[in-house]
């Protein structure tokens, strides 16, 4: 019975690492958006980035999301480097590795509202949608 529990525990040692996250973003990696829509028009190409993360740790193979989520994120930060705001995806996640290409697109493709727009008023129509306030009872 001991034998077995020790087996148990060193099992669960040996697992635990697949639960945890290897790849943090850092501060510049956070401000590098990626265009799922690979909508780059305007940007200028910074270069490829190619990162690679364990997908398996001996005989277990790790969350497919988890990895993928880790080659995103090592791909942020080594695009930052580069330096470069944006990223696509240029292939899906396999074995552990992805390719994503890096832009220089600046504040322009981030479609945020600038200061001299004003924010549209309730009940007006915005791209064909009216909205209208709720009355609370």
């Amino acid at each position: 019975m001991k034998n077995a529990a020790f087996s148990i525990s060193i099992l669960s040692l040996a697992l635990l690492p697949a639960a945890c996250t290897w790849v943090e973003p850092t501060v510049s990696g956070n401000a590098v958006r990626v265009a799922y829509d690979g909508k780059v028009a305007g940007c200028r190409d910074a270069g490829t980035v190619a990162v690679t993360v364990a997908d398996k740790i001996a005989f277990y193979h790790r969350n497919e999301y988890k990895v993928a989520d880790e080659l995103e994120t090592m791909a942020r930060n080594e695009a930052a480097s580069l330096p470069a705001d944006t990223i696509v995806p240029r292939t899906e996640a396999k074995d552990g590795s992805q390719r994503f290409q890096a832009y220089v697109c600046g504040r322009t493709q981030l479609h945020q509202r600038s200061d001299t727009q004003p924010a549209a008023q309730p009940g007006t129509a915005q791209d064909g949608v009216q909205t209208f306030p709720v009355k609370e009872h």
